[in-house]
């Protein structure tokens, strides 16, 4: 079993507050990571008979169960939250209560508000690929330390791992058909079971047309008026809509980069799908050949990397700001990861080999914020990690995609 790089955050929560919720997409490793954490007793919400038993008295559901308890799926019923609530103000003593959910809890803002300062939440994601080789490396907290790469990445293939994403079950699926079908699968799970549990989507022919459609614009900026209209969505649908598909972690936004921070607020983001099996397999790429001749490809790379950085950042020792830098005419830089003491500037290239061109951008941009940049990076689809000298004093690097995994 893969170890979880997350897991010695869940554990300082679990001793610090009385609940803890492990929210995450289906299928990512919630409930393991839940009972690997030594809680004897355990209930589900997708067993039928206790679906309905909390549902019909979620106070008496809750003041029955052995303490301290991993509720499972805990948002088949939100009325649990407020029965939780009241008997945490009873009893305050830490780890009474591990929840996991395939929905965040900024998708219950009532909710969300109630149980401020009682409960710990640890977002979790499918596996990085530090996870998948075994390593507590994080490449986040590695880029701002200043230390060196090693000279060749541990992953010198990184195609299987994009047609693949990070779902656990996956991993082991060899056969690529086999596996189209799994994502077919969860796909199908997904709309029937956590779309009908949050209980707002009318039209689920509409949703859909929506899924596909961010499907084809991973890593690319979020026009709600284009994508309304080719959706055939009124604008409170789409924002609707939205939001589930980011609170049940399907996609994310990527807001971009300004001096003025202020302004972030106006300008569009980028969106992402959060899992490239899951582009993938939306898109028909099942195989190497498909994703070498796709017009997509560039865009698989970036949602990639996207996805491990959003991974690395849950246990990075200092989580970063994540945003996109792009200009009216053009220039753009894939990633910006800011600490709060130092920019780090991140291009990411399909290719196997790198050109001083490709740090075009990354230049203009040191030299618009001097004394703000810590180091430039190409990521691109070769092994070895290679110099390309300076700008204004900042150590550009080549670094293979696959050192993301240590």
């Amino acid at each position: 079993m893969l170890n979880r790089n997350i897991a010695a955050d869940v554990q300082a929560y679990l001793a610090h507050f009385p609940s803890l919720l492990i929210t995450g997409a289906r299928q990512v490793g919630k409930s393991t990571l839940a009972l690997q954490l030594g809680i004897e007793h355990y209930v589900t919400l997708d067993d039928i008979a206790t679906y309905q038993s909390a549902k019909a008295d979620p106070k008496g559901f809750v003041l029955s169960l052995p303490k301290p308890v991993v509720i499972d799926e805990v948002q088949r019923v939100p009325e649990l939250f407020v029965a939780i609530k009241e008997q945490i103000d009873l009893d305050r003593t830490p780890g009474r209560f591990v929840l996991t959910g395939s929905s965040s809890l900024q998708g219950f803002r009532d909710i969300s508000d109630s149980l401020a300062g009682r409960i710990g939440i640890v977002d979790l994601y499918a596996f990085n690929l530090s996870e998948l080789y075994g390593c507590s490396f994080n490449f986040i907290d590695h880029v701002f330390s200043g230390a060196a790469f090693p000279a060749v990445a541990q992953v010198t293939d990184i195609v299987p791992h994009l047609l693949k994403g990070g779902f656990p079950e996956v991993q082991t699926i060899a056969h690529a058909k086999t596996r189209m079908l799994w994502f077919s699968s969860y796909i199908r799970t997904y709309i029937e079971r956590d779309l009908h549990d949050m209980g707002n989507i009318r039209n689920l022919d509409s949703f859909m047309r929506l899924y596909l459609s961010l499907a084809l614009r991973s890593a690319n900026l979020l026009n709600k008026a284009d994508l309304a209209r080719d959706c055939q969505l009124d604008n409170k649908t789409l924002d609707n809509y939205l939001g589930i598909l980011k609170h049940t972690y399907q996609i994310a936004l990527l807001k971009p980069w300004f001096n003025n921070a202020a302004k972030r607020l106006v300008k569009m983001p980028k969106v992402f799908m959060l899992d490239s099996g899951i582009l993938c397999h939306l898109l028909k790429l099942s195989s190497a050949e498909d994703l070498q001749q796709s017009s997509q490809r560039g865009a698989v790379y970036e949602t990639f990397v996207l996805s491990e950085l959003v991974k690395a950042n849950t246990y990075a020792a200092q989580p970063v700001d994540l945003s996109f830098y792009r200009t009216s005419d053009g220039k753009e830089i894939d990633f910006v990861l800011d600490n709060g003491k130092g920019l780090v500037l991140l291009e990411v290239k399909a290719a196997h080999s790198v050109t001083p061109a490709d740090f075009r951008h990354i230049s203009y941009f040191i030299g618009q914020n001097p004394g703000r940049v810590a180091q430039g990076i190409v990521l691109y689809g070769g092994e070895r990690v290679l110099p390309f000298g300076e700008s204004d004093g900042v150590k550009l690097w080549a670094v293979p995609l696959g050192m993301m995994a240590g």
